[in-house]
């Protein structure tokens, strides 16, 4: 305990420093790898960075540190910053807008996954025992104009710091910047708590919209033919990445039950986001990621309210803590482990729960065209051992732990790769049912929402804004897979598909189109261009034509 009571300008600048020496430990080991490569620095610029960040984080702290304000003012900032510095550090996570709403949306379950005692020590000793001393610290008593004098002297003095600073050393300091700029985007607590304030303004804050139909033209284009009903399963997967399965050249067997039946694998295609909560919504919506808002999204019609305006059935299967609102106006059923489903325990529900469901779906449905989404609990991390059963450990050793970090690169490697071991059989399962439904023409699109970080480059599981994110958190495994006769009635063929997954450069944004196209669902809203199947479809009616010369090419419902 200190035997003097601290003035508020101490108390600030001993906040600030504790920021800058500990706190900040991901951007310092950040500055240093960069440093290391960075030839032309001046010694004295690189000696005053400490004393840069140092002055700009008092400015900031000492509009906050008053009276009454000061002591619970450093305890929540030190308690928060402190977890935003171990995701940091261990994972070189960005708490960017997407991130906080990923952490909004994250159901319990999901967020118990992350809790281990590296992270328990780490929260201790940076943050709640910080907390406690900035707590009892004992604040001198002044009057507020005299608080108010000496801070103001305090702030002007930080202010000729930053100043003399960016006046010796503006060179460096620019070109630190322009050449690196995720850097901004590390600096604790500013990037979080601005990213937090955006998220809160356009997500509560922002006037409520009227809600947008679309696509209420919509409808199969044949419909009135005499013919079986289509059936597709859409399987939406979680933290999949295309370079780990094995149907796209990878060397382990990560496709071992699905690799013989005849699934064509698209061998380049990028997600609209790294998280969840950005991508599934970012999927689903006529929006594409280059003009991608969660707020217009919300209060849009998406893929499946389009389907149902066309007449079609839809429903979900929840096994991933929630749809984030896609599935709003469509019937659901989520799995939860505490409904004592099979394959139900702890906190999570193994992927085979879907299979009882989509059996039980099938069995209810009616003689109508039909879709059907199973959301997967996939691969997320990071607790992959506990995302598939022990008969599905296949690749050893894993990773028994939450604190990934701390396992080998081969164990975290082979925890993924079983998990997606695993999601196979539950595939092969999917298909074996659609197979046996003769009165269906059926198929199956599998699309995964993001990619996963498993070391590369010190990077961790997922959520990297997109503009720096690599391509193991944006690159996604797509695979579809179509019976005989959904095939040949369809007009697909074989050869011209699996050309257009070899060489077409594909992303999310071409999901709502080529559903649309699958499902034979004519509508203004639909784009040709987007559906990476209608190139095959055209093909096969002039084929057609050309064995029939006489006779016109059957009218294609979506042909632009």
């Amino acid at each position: 305990m200190l035997a003097k009571p601290l003035g508020m300008s101490r108390f600030t600048l001993l906040l600030a420093a504790y920021f800058v020496l500990v706190i900040n430990i991901p951007l310092a080991a950040r500055l240093v790898t960069i440093l290391q490569h960075t030839e032309g620095l001046s010694l004295g610029m690189v000696l005053s960075l400490p004393l840069f960040f140092g002055s700009v984080f008092y400015l900031l702290f000492s509009v906050w540190t008053f009276r009454y304000l000061a002591r619970p003012f450093a305890v929540v900032l030190l308690l928060a910053s402190s977890l935003v510095s171990y995701a940091m550090y261990y994972y070189g996570t960005v708490f960017d807008m997407d991130m906080i709403r990923n952490l909004v949306e994250t159901n319990p379950g999901e967020a118990r996954a992350y809790l281990n005692v590296n992270l328990a020590l780490w929260w201790l000793f940076t943050g709640v025992v910080p907390a406690i001393i900035f707590a009892v610290l004992p604040l001198r008593s002044q009057s507020l104009t005299r608080e108010l004098g000496s801070k103001l002297f305090s702030m002007t003095l930080a202010v000729v710091v930053v100043l003399g600073i960016a006046a010796l050393y503006y060179k460096d300091y620019a070109s630190l910047g322009r050449n690196n700029h995720e850097l901004n985007k590390l600096i604790i607590p500013t990037h979080y708590l601005y990213s937090a304030g955006k998220f809160v303004s356009r997500t509560y804050l922002a006037p409520p919209r009227a809600h947008q139909a679309l696509g209420e033209d919509a409808l199969v284009a044949d419909r009135e033919h005499t013919r079986k009903k289509r059936l597709t399963v859409l399987v939406l997967g979680e933290t999949a990445r295309a370079r780990n399965f094995e149907l796209n050249g990878y060397p382990r067997p990560t496709n071992a039950f699905t690799r013989d039946l005849g699934l064509v694998s698209f061998r380049r295609v990028s997600s609209c986001g790294t998280a969840t909560a950005v991508s599934v919504p970012c999927l689903f919506s006529r929006l594409d990621r280059s003009d991608y808002d969660p707020a217009l999204a919300k209060t849009q019609d998406n893929l499946l309210d389009v389907m149902q305006h066309a007449g079609i059935q839809v429903r979900w299967l929840e096994n991933d803590g929630g749809c984030k609102g896609v599935c709003t106006r469509v019937p659901t059923k989520a799995f939860e482990p505490h409904q004592g489903e099979p394959f139900c325990e702890g906190e999570y529900c193994q992927d085979e729960v879907l299979l009882g469901g989509l059996e039980a779906q099938l069995a209810a449905l009616e003689q109508e065209d039909t879709l059907i989404v199973l959301h997967l609990a996939g691969s997320h991390g990071p607790t992959y051992n506990q995302r598939y059963p022990e008969a599905f450990r296949r690749f050893t050793p894993d990773c028994p732990r939450s604190d990934i970090q701390n396992c080998s690169d081969l164990q975290i490697v082979n925890s993924y790769d079983n998990t997606l071991y695993y999601d196979d059989y539950v595939m092969s399962r999917v298909i074996a049912q659609l197979a046996e439904q003769t009165q269906w023409q059926t198929s199956l699109l599998y699309v995964s929402d993001h990619g996963e970080s498993l070391g590369e480059n010190g990077m961790y599981l997922h959520g990297m804004p997109y503009a720096l994110a690599p391509d193991e958190q944006t690159q996604v495994p797509m695979l579809l897979w179509m019976s005989a006769e959904f095939s040949s009635t369809q007009g697909y063929d074989g050869g011209c598909v699996a050309q257009v997954a070899a060489q077409a450069n594909l992303s999310h944004d071409n999901v709502f189109d080529t559903m649309l196209g699958l499902m034979r669902v004519q509508t203004g809203i639909y784009r040709p261009q987007q559906d990476m199947l209608n190139p095959c479809r055209q093909a096969a009616l002039v084929a057609q034509a050309d064995r029939s010369p006489g006779a016109s090419p059957a009218l294609d419902g979506n042909r632009s």
